[in-house]
């Protein structure tokens, strides 16, 4: 059966010109990706980014602007019967909070800021990001 798979993540941008990243493992694969993580059935998508941001990260958040949709076709990488639609919202948290839980991670997902000067399509694994790197750029 071929199925949608709705992908919501947040750009958190700070007062230092850097932005959020993740990076995180999944079937064996290491990939680096905007925070955020799938839509479940009966969920919002602010609801959604909001309960990612919670249960990942222990972090409360503000959900702002939608950023970027995704208009195009987009097989996903773990399965080739699902298509991929992403949401990205930008997102504002307590800075010093986040900036604490950058420094003292322990978990298996692991979030870090890269500078706007360094911020590369490379640096991220999916298709995806990689366009929303471009509009990053592009928007700052």
């Amino acid at each position: 059966m071929q199925r949608f798979n709705i992908r919501v993540y947040g750009i958190c941008l700070n007062e230092r010109n850097e932005v959020l990243l993740s990076d995180e493992s999944y079937r064996n694969l290491n990939f680096t990706k905007f925070p955020g993580g799938g839509l479940e059935f009966g969920e919002g998508m602010i609801d959604c980014l909001n309960r990612e941001f919670q249960e990942e990260f222990n972090l409360a958040i503000e959900v702002g602007e939608l950023f970027y949709l995704t208009d195009f076709f987009q097989v996903s990488a773990f399965s080739d019967k699902d298509q991929v639609i992403s949401v990205y919202y930008l997102i504002q948290a307590n800075l010093d909070s986040l900036d604490e839980l950058v420094r003292n991670q322990s978990s298996e997902e692991k979030l870090h800021w890269v500078n706007l000067s360094k911020l590369k399509e490379d640096l991220l694994t999916f298709p995806i990001d990689k366009i929303v790197v471009k509009q990053i750029i592009n928007y700052q």
